[in-house]
């Protein structure tokens, strides 16, 4: 079994971190030539290529394992020399997770604020959709993620946070045009044709919302045929639909107050759409991951629906 030093494990995960090498030595404070040194040498302690010298400059499968390494080396050497009270020249250690956006848009950023401030620690935050986040986590990216994968990544543990409940919503003006029975003959098939509001390209939570809802026949519909609007941001998401530019589904806590404003319509009261959550972390053991999973368990609570 080799024995990296950490050296070079710090300066491989800082040239995935920051791009290329030449970030990274001006982060580390050394040449670019000693960063391309050291990333030989552990190439060669590892027997593999680690890196692909593209720009920016990622990991490669067996870097991808180096990474993860090179992240709970990090973090563990930072949680003992917090715990021995010793100085970090003002710097403060990185932790890396992954949310979807209306985590983060809803209750993740208080989550983050009720971390105790004596932890000493910064969060470098990664958005991606809650069904594909888990790749981070495989890859080492990140040491955490707000995820809807039920099956822990291996190296992690995974715990349910509760269910993110959405309700399909439109504007009123939207709905006179393209429902003009409504609330009569609301079904899967109408809300197919009408214009839809997507997150991005990742986002499938509106086509499955209407093929869980079959036609007026009764058989399920059959493609998607509707347009679709790509909105990429939660607050612009909602603004798209507040504005009639299509119908999407919307967290019940963003939209509850328009709903019983009238400035949005319900389409589907009968219909709310689940989405189980789950925190999935390293099980390396680490204070600091312990105080922020910790944390994220009470405030998710405050806002997501029991299981």
């Amino acid at each position: 079994m080799p024995q990296f030093p950490s050296e070079q494990l710090l300066t491989f995960a800082t040239v995935l971190s920051e791009g290329t090498l030449d970030a990274a030595a001006r982060l580390l404070h050394i040449t670019p030539s000693a960063v391309s040194q050291r990333l030989k040498a552990l190439e060669q302690l590892a027997g593999r290529v680690l890196l692909q010298r593209s720009n920016p400059a990622q990991a490669t499968e067996a870097g991808e394992v180096v990474l993860r390494l090179a992240r709970q080396v990090a973090q563990l050497e930072a949680d003992a020399g917090r715990e021995l009270g010793m100085g970090t020249d003002g710097a403060k250690p990185a932790l890396p997770i992954v949310v979807n956006a209306d985590s983060l848009a809803v209750w993740f950023l208080q989550a983050l604020a009720e971390v105790p401030q004596d932890l000493n620690v910064t969060f470098d935050l990664h958005r991606d959709d809650e069904q594909h986040s888990t790749s981070l986590l495989r890859s080492g990216t990140v040491m955490a993620a707000v995820t809807a994968t039920p099956e822990p990544v291996q190296g992690c543990r995974v715990e349910s946070l509760g269910v993110m409940r959405y309700l399909a919503v439109a504007a009123p003006h939207f709905v006179d045009r393209w429902f003009p029975d409504f609330p009569n003959g609301m079904d899967g098939a109408a809300l197919n044709a009408a214009p839809t509001v997507d997150f991005d390209r990742k986002d499938t939570y509106q086509w499955a919302f209407v093929r869980s809802w079959p036609g007026a026949s009764g058989d399920p519909v059959p493609e998607r045929r509707g347009p679709r609007h790509y909105v990429p941001a939660s607050q612009d998401f909602g603004d798209a639909i507040r504005l009639g530019l299509g119908w999407g589904l919307i967290p019940e806590v963003q939209c509850a107050p328009d709903i019983a404003d009238g400035r949005l319509i319900e389409l589907a009261p009968d219909r709310p759409f689940d989405v189980p959550l789950y925190w999935q972390r390293w099980k390396t053991a680490s204070r600091v991951l312990d105080v922020l999973s910790e944390t994220v368990r009470e405030v998710s609570g405050q806002y997501l629906a029991a299981p």
